[in-house]
């Protein structure tokens, strides 16, 4: 099992679909009740979202429409949600609404990442005390957005040697391309993808431009596939 949490970045869903399809057993949490996290705000709540135009090749693998402006490429929101969600599911991708990743599972000698704890945001928000549901995984992707959520959890309770330290202020043009250089693996088993590398890399915050977020699902979907391929 391959295990996701995410909660506003739109490089879980695009890691969904390419290791999906790869054949690569995969569940993804979303802490709400509904597909893409912060796409649906847009650029300051407009409903055209601008990406960069070498993700032309990622929208279409999505069939994603987009016109050019201003060397841009604009999208529907609407639309860039939808259809990110449906190729992952249609991928073979299973996702679960309204789960929360609230720890991890480790193990020493090697220290690694072997799974994580899952709650129901509901009982979460509720403030009840209820224990969470223990999944083993051989790849957790940290693709919650801002906070890095469950990376800072590692980070915490595991005998590991890093911290959370946030992203910085913004700095779009910047970010876009560091995000995707840092995207990858923590530790054993931990992935970040999207703005939680940015958290875990102290990184400048991209912006309302999401071409780096997609470009940053592909990169640790082929991260993964490629540590979990039989040597």
């Amino acid at each position: 099992m391959r295990c996701f949490n995410r909660r506003r970045s739109p490089s879980g869903l695009t890691a969904g679909k390419y290791l999906a399809e790869k054949g690569i057993k995969t569940l993804i949490f979303e802490r709400r009740l509904s597909f893409g996290g912060g796409i649906g705000g847009g650029a300051i709540l407009f409903h055209k979202v601008a990406l960069e135009s070498d993700v032309k090749e990622i929208l279409d693998d999505f069939g994603i429409r987009a016109v050019e402006k201003n060397a841009l490429l604009i999208c529907d929101t609407s639309e860039l949600m939808a259809k990110l969600a449906v190729k992952c599911i249609d991928a073979g991708a299973k996702i679960i609404f309204g789960v929360t990743v609230d720890d991890v599972i480790f193990r020493e000698n090697p220290l690694r990442i072997t799974g994580v704890c899952a709650q129901w945001s509901a009982v979460e928000m509720s403030g009840l005390h209820v224990d969470p549901i223990f999944v083993e995984s051989k790849a957790v992707i940290d693709a919650t957005g801002h906070d890095a959520e469950v990376v800072a959890i590692a980070s915490r309770k595991v005998p590991l040697e890093i911290t959370v330290p946030g992203e910085r202020s913004a700095f779009a043009e910047k970010s876009e391309k560091l995000v995707v250089e840092k995207t990858g693996k923590v530790i054993e088993g931990l992935y970040a993808t999207g703005m939680a590398v940015a958290a875990v890399y102290n990184l400048p915050r991209m912006g309302p431009i999401f071409g780096g977020m997609l470009r940053s699902g592909r990169k640790v979907a082929e991260l993964v596939a490629e540590d979990l391929r039989p040597k």
